[in-house]
């Protein structure tokens, strides 16, 4: 996993190219860009012509030198009235360009949050986009990261950063400009300094790059820990495992603090080192400036006053102070980059399964499912099932049994298209599932999983889940079909009762009998069965059985088999093994056979009296049929 971060840490690309594509999210939002700009524009000159004024006022009203001030012809005495109208406009000055400042940020929060607002309405899309082959590769954590600290990184630079750098830049080619006109000369001295200075900046800001997107791996490997821990905190607590998923969750938490250090120790070098340039530009300015104005002489032609002294050491403070700043946040921007690059990966990874373009509207069916030479594998070179062939006609009940990794949850999935198929065919009533839209397919099953998910609302909400319109008198007869109504009405405010995460406030046996209702809610013509009664008391499954026959009339149904009850009342029993079916036909027939089945069957049920009671005319527990619980 470290490897794999490291790898995800280097896959980097152009900044400019990512901020590219940030930027383009703005184009609704030209008008308000425009504005931004015109007060980045109104803020620039105010900056650059203050310390132009503060020279104008030595050379024109404390130290008058003719030649140099603007603003009076040929000053020769102090002027105080003239100083105070200066400093008076200098002031109003610098509240027209503090209002300027406050403005710009205001207007690109406004544009920002609303391009922060499309670019995780993107991401939420693109999640229930992906298909099931992604998730079997990248961490829940991970992908939960890419919409929470990534987008708050992006977030921080756009509301703030991204304007102060464009800002300070402009601030930057400001000063230079104010300084060439000034004292073309000296300027000369901070523009040979200012390359040295952005190589420098430049030279950190990348490695700081890549090791702010390392810190944005690492924060995912945190979050998939957190939300592992959470989700599954009953069977840590179940197993005695809180130290272990402690020191776990300290490693991850460890590797976080080592790469935001390593970022940090980056970024920190930037100032000081500017530092440096700045003060070694200030001293060289500052003595060459005030040798020639000591000594009288013209420097290219141009006389140096103290006022052009004094405006020029101010402009190289503020010329220094822009790439400070550029450096600082620039590191930001960096680090909201390498989150904008893992949310553009995010959204420019393809869906493995999509609707063919000639794909149509599959009809009402009848139920009709055929396997034809199915082969299938989710790596090229180890495959889950080889040339399987089989038919349910509508209405029937095909079993499906094997030990754990045979390939029977993989059937299920390929009847849904939650895979493609490596080889062969499948049908529903003659329609390859490849060839019709996946939302027109998938409407007409439904699925019922050992690890029922619930969600946080009420429990007509998620009984309603499947079909949107349906009416309450429709939620609690499909309940009733469920045997659900009963337990529902016990509870605090009923169908209105709002459940808690992933339905934990109920009980396994209670959460399936909801996901029964829910899929007899949506009336499907296929019903898939996988492992639902594998995780209950036997009490519990008889009662979700009855239900399960309630709701198994008249529909095709496929069901990955761990109970007997289950198995013996099927259509046709098939057994798969290594991902082969390797027998067919029903539950008694293939007992006579004497094979695979008849040998799984005696080694779970010996303890059993006979195949149909244990002998006082009620029917015997249904020990699992198969050793797991999963395919």
């Amino acid at each position: 996993m470290r490897h794999a971060l490291s790898q995800d840490a280097r896959k980097a690309r152009s900044t400019w190219r990512t901020l590219a594509r940030l930027l383009r999210y703005f184009r609704p939002y030209l008008l308000l860009i425009i504005g931004v700009g015109v007060l980045l524009l109104l803020s620039t000159g105010v900056q650059a012509v203050r310390p132009f004024l503060i020279g104008q006022a030595i050379d024109c009203f404390i130290a008058p030198a003719g030649e140099s001030c603007a603003l009076v012809d040929n000053p020769t005495q102090p002027d105080a009235g003239g100083l105070a109208g200066l400093m008076i406009f200098y002031a109003v000055l610098s509240v027209i360009g503090a209002l300027a400042s406050g403005g710009q940020f205001y207007l690109m929060a406004y544009a920002g949050q609303r391009v922060l607002t499309q670019l995780r309405d993107e991401i939420f899309d693109q999640i229930h986009r992906l298909t099931l082959s992604y998730y079997d590769k990248n961490r829940a954590g991970d992908v939960m990261s890419r919409l929470t600290n990534d987008a708050d990184t992006i977030a921080q630079a756009i509301n703030s950063s991204l304007v102060q750098v464009i800002a300070q830049m402009l601030n930057l080619i400001g000063f230079v400009v104010a300084m060439v006109l000034l004292q073309p000369a000296l300027s000369v001295i901070v523009l040979v300094m200012l390359p040295v200075m952005f190589l420098v900046t430049m030279w950190l800001a990348n490695r700081a790059r890549q090791a702010f997107r390392q810190t944005r791996a690492e924060m995912g490997t945190v979050n998939t820990d957190l939300e592992q821990s959470i989700s599954g905190v009953r069977e840590v607590q179940a197993f005695s495992r809180e130290e272990e998923n402690i020191e776990r969750f300290r490693e991850s938490n460890a590797a976080n603090r080592d790469a935001n250090v390593r970022a940090v120790a980056i970024t920190s070098a930037l100032r000081p080192s500017l530092d440096v340039l700045g003060n070694v530009t200030l001293a060289v300015v500052a003595g060459v400036g005030g040798a020639f104005a000591l000594s009288g002489q013209p420097l290219a032609g141009s006389v140096v006053t103290v006022g052009v002294i004094v405006a020029f050491i101010r402009y190289v403070q503020r010329v220094n102070y822009p790439i400070q700043v550029i450096s600082n946040l620039w590191a930001q921007i960096q680090s909201a980059v390498a989150g904008a690059e893992r949310m553009f990966e995010m959204l420019d990874e393809q869906p493995d399964i999509v609707d063919a373009p000639d794909a149509v509207e599959l009809p009402p069916i009848k139920g009709l499912i055929e396997f034809d030479d199915v082969s299938f594998a989710y790596n090229p070179d180890e495959p889950v099932l080889k040339h399987i062939s089989f038919r349910v006609e509508p209405g029937q009940t095909v079993a499906l049994v094997g030990p754990t990794g045979a390939g029977k949850t993989t059937i299920v999935n390929l009847i849904g298209r939650f895979y493609d198929v490596t080889d062969g065919v499948v049908r529903i009533d003659g329609y390859d599932v490849r060839q019709v839209t996946r939302r027109s397919l998938r409407r007409q099953l439904g699925i019922v999983l050992q690890d029922t998910v619930l969600f946080s609302d009420t429990v007509a909400n998620n009984i309603r889940y499947g079909r949107p319109e349906a009416t309450d008198e429709e939620i609690e007869a499909a309940a009733k079909l469920a045997l659900a109504h009963d337990f529902i009405q016990a509870l605090p405010e009923g169908y209105n009762t709002v459940l808690g995460e992933r339905g934990k406030t109920l009980s396994q046996g209670q959460r399936q009998l909801i996901a029964i209702a829910r899929a007899a809610l949506a009336d499907p013509r296929i019903l898939l069965l996988d492992e639902a009664t594998s995780s209950v008391d036997t009490r519990t499954e008889r009662l979700i059985q009855k239900a399960l026959t309630r709701l198994l009339e008249g529909r095709t149904s496929i069901v990955v088999a761990h109970r007997l009850s289950t198995i013996r009342n099927a259509d046709q029993v098939l057994v798969i093994q290594h991902g082969e079916i390797v027998e067919r036909g029903t539950h008694d027939s293939l007992l006579k056979a004497g094979g695979v089945y008849h040998d799984l069957y005696m080694s779970q049920f010996r303890r059993q009296v006979d195949l149909t009671g244990s002998g006082n005319g009620k029917e015997a527990p249904s020990p699992a049929l198969s050793p797991a619980t999963g395919d």
